[in-house]
């Protein structure tokens, strides 16, 4: 999480979606960077509602605006997948070595995902609070020059986006089978990439 408190913004971070690029790129900028624990780091909109905004409203900014990228559902997993087959996680229940993305797809779409594909929800993440707290600016992960001339127009600097923590390459490809059963069973991570700008 970047707080950058003149421009009364704050750039959640979602996991996988270039987060690490981003700190690097933006830390010298910001006011306050949260990088451990990684519960706080990535804290999605509703640990920020609890810990965070009555903070920032003591302080005299009740008017911060969130902002949070989200990625294409599939590719996302297919980052999560692709982290998961690091070396440093073999032979443990996270580790998806072994096992195609389709079988991983597969096990995510499940009610009761095992610990490898136990890896949130972007939908989940961003979610509104009864409270009104929302995200103000979604941006797509696809959609990198858009983000970086907002923020290049909010912060006024100008941004060198460096490629940070990419996970090797694999073989990402599914079913026609397993896309209907994540879109129909992850129907609003679909809704919030597509609603992104």
């Amino acid at each position: 999480m970047l707080v950058f408190w003149k421009a009364r913004l704050v750039f959640l971070a979602v996991p996988k979606t270039g987060t690490s690029a981003w700190e690097s790129a933006l830390m010298s900028f910001a006011s306050m960077t949260v990088l451990d624990p990684p519960e706080l780091k990535h804290a999605p909109v509703y640990r920020y509602n609890r810990f965070f905004r009555p903070m920032y409203e003591k302080m005299g900014a009740p008017d911060m605006e969130l902002l949070a990228v989200v990625r294409e559902p599939v590719s996302w997993l297919g980052s999560w997948y692709r982290y998961r087959q690091r070396g440093f996680l073999e032979g443990k229940p996270t580790s998806t070595r072994g096992m195609s993305f389709d079988d991983f797809c597969q096990a995510y779409a499940r009610d009761d995902r095992p610990a490898f594909a136990n890896v949130g929800s972007q939908a989940k993440f961003i979610e509104p609070r009864p409270n009104g707290v929302s995200v103000t600016h979604l941006f797509r992960y696809e959609n990198q020059s858009g983000l970086i001339d907002f923020l290049q127009d909010r912060l006024d600097i100008a941004i060198d986006l460096p490629r940070e923590n990419v996970s090797p390459r694999r073989d990402l490809e599914i079913s026609k089978e397993t896309e209907a059963l994540l879109r129909a069973t992850c129907a609003a991570d679909f809704v919030a990439w597509e609603n992104a700008r």
